[in-house]
């Protein structure tokens, strides 16, 4: 038995003025429950919500302002999860929706309220249905197509695959309808993608492109989950594990959430500066990172914020959780943690990042 995440975009739900397309979604529907009857666990990361309001709103293609956005997400994901159910009991199965924002993957507390969310739907026998949550989001209305956020979730639900379907049956060396372009069938790692050309645009009713796939498996297979992408017309076949598509190799293990966000997901509030043998420190002996290593400080984040962490000549290394206000760190900088125990207390004795909160870039 599998637990397998899929991911479909709205090019390959929708009709191109926006509606809801039965002929795409009856397919799709009909490759999980033949999954499920495998006996393979499936998790389904939706989009299409913003692209099947457009229809009953009479809009003639995707709105640019948030508001308006909003206000499809909140029409269309209805429709869209109604549409889920009936084609899903046709196959005596039912659905669950679970409606997802930046903070569910992120925040620890949050992060472990989805996963037990994840665990019992899926011990249940439901098939979640996972969008986010377009209709309250408070700042950029996609979530890299949810690419990315597919990418998290089969994190958050400890997948053994991740799919990812398109419009294009697999990543090719540049746009596909050039006559030079290749498939690439196996990515093992960065030096695979050397030279090829992600820059194609998404659809009408879509956001995404391959551009947000390729970073979906990045992140993906940095936590050591293997991603398959191709198109929605060869889904049966990806869930088998046929021979289609591109695989992208793990390229890493497991590792904490909280690591993973940082490393991918996470939008830094300022940055530190270090010297030179702070950044040798963390990035060759695993070290946390001290006041004394610490250069300069840019941006405004309080404790508990991602910051990037930057050598003098402007490389991010990496990215940790800072334990200090930008307010305090000045009076801090340059100084070793006895000095500072001694003239501003025990409490500034402290890692200004810990190695456990930090990630290489």
């Amino acid at each position: 038995m599998s637990r397998i995440v899929v991911k479909v975009g709205s090019s390959s739900l929708t009709t191109d003025d926006g509606h809801l397309d039965p002929a795409a979604i009856g397919p799709l529907v009909d490759a999980l429950a033949e999954a499920r009857g495998r006996g393979d666990e499936v998790v389904l990361v939706s989009s299409g919500a913003i692209a099947a309001g457009l229809g009953p709103l009479g809009l003639g293609a995707r709105p640019r302002d948030l508001a308006t956005q909003q206000a499809a997400a909140s029409v269309g994901q209805g429709a869209l999860l109604e549409f889920y159910a009936r084609s899903f009991a046709e196959h005596g199965l039912r659905v669950g929706q679970v409606l997802l924002t930046i903070d569910d993957v992120t925040r620890r507390s949050h992060y472990r309220n989805a996963h037990q969310t994840f665990a019992k739907l899926l011990e249940l026998g439901i098939v979640p249905v996972v969008n986010e949550n377009d209709t309250v989001a408070t700042s950029e209305i996609r979530f890299g197509d949810n690419d990315r956020l597919a990418a998290l979730v089969a994190h958050l639900v400890h997948a053994d695959r991740l799919v990812l379907l398109s419009d294009v049956d697999a990543l090719y060396t540049g746009h596909p309808s050039l006559p030079d372009s290749v498939r690439i069938e196996r990515v093992g790692g960065e030096d695979d993608l050397v030279g090829v050309d992600v820059t194609r645009v998404g659809s009408a009713v879509g956001t995404g492109g391959m551009v947000t796939k390729v970073e979906a498996a990045r992140i993906a297979t940095a936590a050591g989950v293997p991603v398959l992408l191709t198109n929605a017309a060869q889904v049966h076949e990806a869930l088998a594990d046929g021979p289609v598509g591109t695989r992208f190799e793990p390229t890493g293990k497991r590792r904490s959430a909280r690591l993973l966000w940082l490393a991918h997901a996470s939008e830094t509030k300022g940055s530190l500066v270090l010297d030179d043998g702070a950044v040798r420190a963390i990035t060759q002996g695993k070290a946390s990172l001290l006041a004394a290593g610490v250069s300069g400080i840019e941006g405004t984040f309080s404790a508990g914020d991602p910051v990037d962490l930057v050598g003098l000549g402007g490389t991010v290394v990496a990215r940790g959780l800072v334990n200090f206000d930008a307010t305090e760190l000045p009076a801090m900088v340059g100084r070793s943690s006895r000095d500072l125990a001694a003239t501003l207390g025990p409490e500034y004795e402290r890692e200004v990042v810990h190695r456990d909160d930090l990630v290489l870039l």
